[in-house]
C-alpha cells in the first residue's frame, strides 16, 4: 500500500508537469524503478498510466490548441499517431540504451533552442520551421516518444515555438499531440505480457488527477512564468541526465 501511495504522490506531480512544461516521465519512470520494476517494463508501465493525465490535459487545454508552420492540427495528429506507433514497435525489438546514452543531449538541445526562440529571438524575425521542417520534426518526436518518451514535452515545445505558435497555445497543443503519440504506443503496450496492472492504476490516478490540475493552470499562469519554469526543469533534468550517466546519482 505505501509503494501505491508513493506512485500516486509521484503520478499527480508528473501529471502536473506533464500539462505545463513536459518531463513527467522523468518522475514516474524513477519511482517505478524504485518500486521494483525493471527498466524497460517501468517505461512500458510509465507510458500506459501516464496516457488517462496527457487525455485530461489535452480536453482541458482544447480551446487553445492550433496547428503550427501553416499544417493544420489534424496534419500534425496524423503524424504524431504514425510516429508513435513506430517508435512503440522500435521499443519492443530493440534495446534502449542508445536513446538514454542521447537523451540528456536531447533535453539540452530542446532547452536552449526554447530558450532563444523565446528570450533572444528578436521580435521581427519569423518562424524557423517551414511546413515540411516541421512535420518532419514532429515525426521524429513522435518515433522518439512511441519508444522512450522522456523529454518530448520539451522537444515539441522547442519545435511547435521555432514554428511561430505561441507559448500558451503551444503547451496546449503539445499537451494533445502527447496523447495522440502516446495512444499508438498504448496500443501495442496493452499486448505486452507482464503489466502489473495494479501499479498502472495508482500511477494513472494520479497523472489523471496532475493533468487535469496541470490543464486547469495553463489557461492561468503568467505566459512569461510558463517560458522560464520550461528552460528551469530543461536545465534540471539535462543537468540530473548527465550525472546519472557519469554515476554520480542513479536510480
Amino acid at each position: 500500500m505505501l509503494t501505491l501511495v508513493f506512485l500516486f504522490v509521484a503520478a499527480l506531480w508528473a501529471g502536473t508537469q506533464n500539462a505545463l512544461a513536459g518531463g513527467g516521465s522523468f518522475i514516474t519512470l524513477p519511482a517505478l524503478l524504485l518500486s521494483g520494476l525493471d527498466a524497460r517494463m517501468a517505461n512500458i508501465t510509465s507510458t500506459l498510466a501516464l496516457f488517462p493525465g496527457q487525455l485530461a490535459a489535452g480536453a482541458s487545454g482544447w480551446s487553445l490548441i492550433g496547428g503550427a508552420a501553416g499544417l493544420a492540427v489534424r496534419t500534425l495528429v496524423a503524424v504524431s499517431l504514425a510516429g508513435g506507433a513506430i517508435g512503440a514497435l522500435l521499443l519492443l525489438a530493440t534495446p534502449s540504451d542508445f536513446f538514454e546514452l542521447i537523451l540528456p543531449w536531447l533535453i539540452l538541445i530542446a532547452t536552449c533552442l526554447f530558450a532563444w526562440g523565446n528570450f533572444f529571438r528578436r521580435p521581427e524575425q519569423a518562424a524557423t520551421l517551414g511546413p515540411r521542417a516541421a512535420a518532419l520534426t514532429q515525426f521524429g518526436i513522435a518515433v522518439y516518444g512511441g519508444y522512450f518518451g522522456g523529454g518530448i514535452g520539451f522537444l515539441m515545445m522547442a519545435a511547435l515555438t521555432l514554428a511561430g505558435i505561441a507559448v500558451r497555445n503551444a503547451l496546449a497543443t503539445k499537451n494533445l499531440l502527447a496523447a495522440v503519440m502516446n495512444a499508438s504506443a498504448v496500443a501495442v503496450f496493452l499486448f505486452v505480457p507482464g503489466v502489473d496492472w495494479t501499479r498502472v492504476g495508482a500511477v494513472a490516478a494520479g497523472a489523471l488527477a496532475g493533468g487535469t490540475l496541470g490543464g486547469w493552470a495553463v489557461h492561468r499562469v503568467n505566459e512569461r512564468a510558463l517560458r522560464l519554469v520550461v528552460v528551469a526543469i530543461g536545465v534540471a533534468l539535462t543537468v540530473l541526465l548527465f550525472l546519472r550517466q557519469l554515476g554520480v546519482v542513479a536510480w
